[in-house]
């Protein structure tokens, strides 16, 4: 027996799932690693050796690695758990496009046996720090993986919003919202704003307006050190905080969110060495047929 303990995070209401995860923990089990469960999960699934964690920081400390069974929203709930305690993510996907999963779940008895020899690498991924300002006063703090993103809070009326880039006034914008992004949130809701998708290697914070109707209403890609400020003004209407889509504040008229780089990265743990425009091309199923390049030629690639 070892003292290896690894975190199992899953979409418990699908019922591949609860297969796929009673299979993985048993073949855990029989290599001597400790599963652990956090509560939620434990109680749809049935899995007699786990060790039942509350849900909370606590559950991923001293696990050498939180195995995720779901989509890209399950994995942000496990880097949810990890945030602070510096557990890697390994993510399976079962989703639909599981931008930041490792690999699919017809791959899972090969993802278990390089979990168990630990033949992974990590990567560290950079995240958000949120502060919500009401009067000048700090009301709520927060954080994020993929985005933070302020959204008007009903349909019928749009926020005037005025954004800043370390402390200067840059626009004034009637919109729907504002996304900021990371890096790897930029294949996520940035994308779908119509923001730039940038490569994970680069540093960098994005600021992109949700249909705005402004003169200057262009995404931003700015330093990973600037500080990103986003103030409603006017009293017609209200708005809200969303972070990764899955922590929400209330953002009353006045109101201000500051964005700036966190301190704690996220740490995801890779099986592949796939360059990013390779795994963009896999995710997204881009058309690339007719490329006669270098690699395709080595490769006897035809039309």
């Amino acid at each position: 027996m070892t003292d290896r303990s690894i975190l199992l995070v899953v979409h418990a209401g699908r019922e591949d799932a609860r297969r796929v995860a009673s299979d993985f923990a048993a073949d855990l089990c029989e290599a001597g690693i400790t599963v652990r469960l956090v509560e939620p999960d434990a109680r749809d699934l049935d899995i007699p050796k786990a060790v039942v964690v509350p849900e909370g920081h606590e559950a991923a400390e001293g696990c050498e690695l939180a195995v995720v069974l779901g989509g890209d929203g399950t994995i942000l709930r496990a880097a949810e758990l990890c945030h602070g305690v510096g557990t890697p993510v390994l993510g399976v996907n079962l989703g639909h496009v599981g931008f930041l999963a490792e690999a699919d779940v017809e791959e899972v008895h090969a993802v278990t046996q390089r979990v168990i020899a630990r033949d992974y690498a990590v990567e560290e991924r950079l995240t958000v720090e949120v502060e919500v300002e009401v009067d000048g006063q700090v009301v709520a703090r927060n954080w994020a993986l993929n985005e933070a993103t302020v959204e008007k809070a009903s349909r019928e009326r749009m926020l005037e919003l005025v954004v800043a880039i370390d402390d200067q006034p840059v626009s004034r914008w009637g919109c729907d919202g504002v996304v900021c992004a990371t890096p790897t949130g930029s294949t996520a809701y940035n994308f779908s704003a119509g923001g730039p998708v940038v490569w994970p290697q680069v540093e960098a914070l994005l600021m992109v307006p949700i249909s705005a109707h402004a003169l200057f209403a262009r995404p931003l890609v700015v330093s990973p050190d600037s500080v990103l400020a986003i103030e409603i003004v006017g009293t017609a209407a209200t708005g809200v905080l969303w972070c990764d889509g899955r922590r929400a504040a209330e953002l009353p008229p006045g109101a201000r969110v500051v964005v700036r780089r966190g301190s704690q990265p996220v740490r995801l743990a890779r099986l592949r060495h796939a360059s990013f425009a390779e795994r963009l091309v896999r995710k997204f199923d881009l058309p690339v047929a007719g490329w006669r390049g270098a690699a395709e030629q080595r490769r006897g690639g035809s039309d």
